[in-house]
């Protein structure tokens, strides 16, 4: 098994009063799924001056593609037909990342594909 990693254009939604220039337009984070470490887990990698790592539930961001989901500090869901909003909750406040949901389903295929069982014949 091996560790799959994507780099992917996401929006980092903001409530301030001026975005800082880091939040404007679409940035690169990194989508990490490490079998090895935790099959169950995929990592999320945001920029900024202080980088941030979130870890969430495979399950769960499937699951939201789909349906509004959540767990704990990390919620999911679809933002019409094309988009979906992944919000991380921390005692320093919310980061709402907007991804194209097709990345996030070709990422997940691909960490699906990295656990695949061989088959013997």
């Amino acid at each position: 098994m091996s560790v799959v990693e994507q780099y992917a254009r996401a929006h980092i939604v903001t409530d301030a009063d001026t975005p800082r220039e880091e939040d404007a337009g679409a940035v690169s984070v990194v989508l990490r799924y490490d079998p090895e470490r935790d099959p169950r887990t995929v990592r999320v990698d945001l920029p900024g001056s202080a980088p941030r790592e979130w870890a969430l539930s495979r399950d769960l961001l499937e699951e939201g593609l789909h349906t509004p989901a959540g767990s704990g500090e990390v919620r999911v869901w679809p933002c019409g037909r094309v988009q979906a909003i992944v919000e991380f909750h921390s005692g320093q406040g919310v980061s709402v990342v907007q991804f194209e949901t097709k990345t996030l389903s070709r990422f997940l295929r691909r960490t699906y594909a990295a656990t695949a069982q061989p088959v013997l014949r």
